[in-house]
């Protein structure tokens, strides 16, 4: 007992193999002296199950008690990437407490470059060539009245004293004559007053575009005369002071400014109302 007591565990499972591997000889040599033809199913599992057991306790003990087991270094990868994650962090937050007020920029020393942002990203401003051709909605064909728009002059009875062309219509003019084919047209009772028209024309430099040529200003003795033009022209836009007419011209042409300082009572949904062709296309 003495002995038994004090020995190892070692030992001990030593002992209990050599038992058992006297007990699996004893079987062994008992069976084999049996012929084989004699042995039933349950017998040989048996001896295949001993033997398996008898194989992996050998195994587990020959295996060193201090040796390491495989998954011991993937624990220790582990824990030295966590410990290289925390010293990271501690840098990070060393580098954070070292800044300097000086080195963070304060908001107002930023406000140069965000006015410099503002003014670049401002919506730009159309031109009136682009104004133009917004409200004509690519109208193609434009005839327009001579007096109240383009000249001073209001009634054929001042044409035949003087004929005035407006300086603040003739770049709405140019850009009209750019992006369409623009008709004049106006009721005189002379030539005299005729050839007056085209001269205060060709003065204010209206021909010199490139875009209206003299035979596009087209003269009448009559009021029915004008509508008359305007309805073989079929323009896309007429330019008109006489309400009578553009109430006349609504069924037939597609759009019409009335130019006049009071809007009329009742317009037709494709006449404009305007104060003058400056007005209307943004030039005034």
């Amino acid at each position: 007992m003495a002995e038994s007591s004090s020995s190892s565990p070692t030992e001990e499972i030593a002992r209990l193999i050599k038992r058992l591997s006297a007990y699996v000889t004893f079987k062994m040599s008992s069976l084999f002296s049996t012929s084989i033809p004699n042995l039933d199913s349950r017998s040989i599992g048996a001896i295949a199950g001993l033997a398996i057991a008898v194989i992996f306790t050998w195994r587990a003990i020959r295996a060193p008690p201090g040796e390491p087991r495989r998954r011991q270094p993937k624990r220790r990868m582990q824990s030295a990437e966590t410990s290289s994650a925390a010293d990271a962090d501690a840098d990070a937050q060393s580098n954070l407490a070292s800044i300097t007020p000086n080195d963070v920029s304060l908001p107002h020393e930023d406000n140069g470059v965000q006015d410099v942002v503002d003014q670049f990203f401002q919506p730009v401003k159309p031109t009136l060539g682009q104004m133009v051709r917004q409200k004509l909605s690519e109208g193609r064909k434009v005839t327009c009245r001579l007096l109240g728009v383009i000249l001073e002059e209001s009634s054929p009875e001042e044409l035949q004293k003087q004929a005035t062309v407006k300086s603040s219509v003739l770049e709405v003019l140019l850009e009209i004559t750019k992006s369409s084919d623009l008709y004049l047209m106006e009721r005189v009772l002379d030539d005299e007053s005729e050839a007056r028209v085209l001269e205060a024309l060709e003065t204010a430099g209206v021909f010199t575009s490139g875009g209206l040529i003299k035979d596009k200003v087209l003269f009448c003795s009559s009021e029915i005369g004008r509508t008359s033009f305007v309805r073989q022209l079929e323009p896309d836009w007429h330019i008109d002071t006489n309400p009578e007419i553009t109430t006349q011209l609504a069924r037939f042409i597609k759009y019409q400014l009335h130019v006049s300082a009071a809007k009329p009572e009742r317009t037709a949904p494709n006449v404009f109302t305007s104060q003058s062709i400056e007005q209307f296309f943004g030039c005034a």
